[in-house]
Order: structure tokens, then C-alpha cells, then sequence
């Protein structure tokens, strides 16, 4: 009976990290995509480059980079243009929600 229990254990301890990974994913709606890419076109920034920042969702830019206010509603993202890449970030922990382009 113990050896059928060990594996259920870690069965239940995976399912548990993978409920918790969805909920720290970030979702932007494809309307708040159009929306957001609309705000970007008609406000461009010019283009950086960052050496040893890979643009991944996850990814944290340095503070060095300074993050644009969008003026969209529901959207309390800030965005930076990288490597010509238009990159939504949360102005909190500085990571990239989304790359847009």
C-alpha cells in the first residue's frame, strides 16, 4: 500500500505547481493587444539594445531601461522598444509580460 502512495503523493504535488504556474501567467487579450499596438504606433519610442537581455516573457529588464507609460484603460502595463521588438512590462517587478512584433 506505502509504494502506491509515494507516486499519488507526487502526483497531487505536481498538479499543485502546475496550478500555481497558471495563476502567475499573464494574459492580454488580443482587443487589449490591438489597443495596446494602436497606442505604440501612434507614440513610438526609439529603439534600444540590451546585451544579456534575452526577450522572453519572464524576463527582467535592468533599471536602467526606462519604461513608457501606455494611456489605455485596463492596461497597467508599461512598454520599452528593444532590438526594434515593442516589449510589455510590469512597471513592478520589471519583467516582460508580453513581446509584441
Amino acid at each position: 500500500m506505502k509504494i502506491h502512495l509515494v507516486p499519488a503523493a507526487a502526483g497531487l504535488v505536481l498538479l499543485a505547481g502546475v496550478g500555481v504556474a497558471t495563476a502567475d501567467q499573464v494574459i492580454v487579450t488580443p482587443e487589449q493587444q490591438t489597443v495596446v499596438r494602436e497606442y505604440v504606433h501612434k507614440h513610438p519610442l526609439a529603439s534600444i539594445s540590451l546585451l544579456g537581455v534575452e526577450l522572453n516573457v519572464g524576463s527582467t529588464l535592468p533599471d536602467t531601461v526606462e519604461l513608457q507609460p501606455i494611456d489605455v484603460p485596463d492596461v497597467e502595463y508599461r512598454y520599452v522598444v528593444v532590438d526594434n521588438h515593442t516589449v510589455l512590462v510590469d512597471p513592478g517587478t520589471r519583467r516582460i509580460v508580453q513581446v509584441i512584433d
